[in-house]
């Protein structure tokens, strides 16, 4: 397999996070177990959206061959936000859902410190240079 091939393949994760998340925005209220109770819908919205940047992290770094981390963990942020107003937007259009700026806020905080995990750690320089 050439060397693109496996580059490409790196796309893999976000994508199928980001289809994770619109597959369960997708859903009415009604199939969702109700987590309101114990506000766990905004940590959940925390993890996932720490998951998709740390996805997208994965993919776009041996492409970008960025000097600079911190360009890096702020675009990565940026794309998960909006991603995420995208998101409630959708859901905006589903019956029983309604859109929340405090998803989005739960969003943007598990995407911003995902990010800021990774460029203070700076986990890609353990990968071996096969992953990159």
């Amino acid at each position: 397999m050439k060397k693109n091939s496996l580059s490409s393949l790196r796309y893999l994760p976000v994508i199928f996070v980001m289809g994770g998340i619109f597959i369960t925005s997708h859903l009415p209220s009604s199939k969702l177990p109700n987590l309101e109770i114990l506000d766990m819908d905004k940590i959940l919205h925390a993890v996932a959206y720490a998951i998709l940047a740390m996805s997208a992290i994965f993919a776009v770094l041996p492409l970008l061959n960025i000097k600079s981390s911190t360009f890096l963990a702020i675009a990565v942020t940026l794309f998960c936000l909006i991603y995420g107003v995208s998101d409630e937007l959708h859901q905006s259009f589903i019956p029983s859902r309604m859109a929340s700026i405090w998803d989005v806020l739960a969003d943007f905080f598990g995407a911003a410190l995902a990010s800021l995990a990774w460029h203070l750690c700076r986990w890609d320089k353990y990968l071996p240079n096969s992953l990159m």
